[in-house]
């Protein structure tokens, strides 16, 4: 998002969390659903996001605008937010969008927090992700964006309900409507780092040939915890393929001391003499 943008969301953000910490945790997460339905009627309607988001009208006029179209068909407290959000100044009409999607999860995420289910969120959307990954036939049904979300959305029920958090299980289908516009794989893993900055933690995405142990997994959080000045979260794929060492990613930062990583590079360089 640009600066305005920004500053706007920040405000709608704010007052989403001082509503969180007074409301029981179900009302925050059903806010949390009329705030994503409401990011879907954005994403449909092309027109309906320029006219909230136009400078040329005051903030008062969209919130009175967005009052009179969502007026007793969402909550009040969710209609109440996103008039906040739509009064402020958005740069271009998809950055509302995304204010409004963010302002979404920031709900269901805020609704765990408030159940201490976030940290058991978090590791159930990574170990999908993984579950995912690890099975290509599953990863081409739920990534497949000819098939409709709500289908997709089924059959990651079937495979979740009963087995997570309904928050965890609302946040995949978040994950397969394209959040923020990524693929589905994407989507989760942003999903799964919002969790985490909520818990105001980093994660460490990292691979090795074989599982580390539980003393090597504390050791290397600590150690990336003091490069980074946050306690950060290590998540562990294990990957034979990479033969040995390990690779680290860090948000944009990746660290790659792999063996395959090595040969790779060995292989490049004599194939350039």
């Amino acid at each position: 998002m640009q600066a305005a943008s920004r500053e706007s969301y920040a405000v709608a953000a704010e007052r989403l969390e001082a509503y969180a910490q007074a409301a029981p945790p179900p009302a925050v997460a059903a806010t949390g659903d009329d705030l994503l339905a409401f990011a879907a009627l954005l994403r449909r309607e092309l027109r309906l996001r320029r006219a909230l988001s136009d400078p040329a009208r005051s903030g008062e006029d969209r919130a009175a605008l967005l009052t009179n179209l969502l007026g007793g068909k969402l909550g009040d407290d969710a209609v109440g937010l996103l008039g906040t959000l739509v009064s402020g100044r958005w740069s271009v009409p998809s950055e509302l969008l995304d204010g409004a999607e963010r302002l979404g999860v920031a709900a269901l995420l805020a609704s765990a927090d408030r159940a201490g289910d976030l940290a058991e969120v978090e590791d159930e959307l990574f170990r999908f992700g993984q579950v995912v990954s690890g099975d290509p036939a599953l990863a081409s049904l739920l990534g497949d964006t000819s098939a409709s979300a709500a289908q997709r959305a089924e059959l990651a029920a079937t495979l979740l309900k009963g087995k997570v958090k309904p928050v965890t299980l609302r946040l995949v289908e978040v994950a397969l409507d394209g959040f923020g516009g990524r693929s589905f794989a994407g989507a989760l893993t942003r999903l799964v780092e919002l969790t985490a900055d909520r818990r105001d933690r980093q994660v460490a995405y990292v691979t090795v040939a074989a599982p580390l142990s539980d003393e090597e997994e504390l050791r290397l959080g600590a150690k990336l915890g003091e490069l980074y000045g946050r306690v950060v979260t290590v998540k562990q794929t294990v990957d034979p393929a990479v033969l040995g060492g390990m690779s680290v990613q860090v948000g944009s930062d990746l660290y790659d001391g792999t063996v395959l990583r090595r040969l790779t590079d060995t292989r490049n360089a004599l194939a350039k003499r």
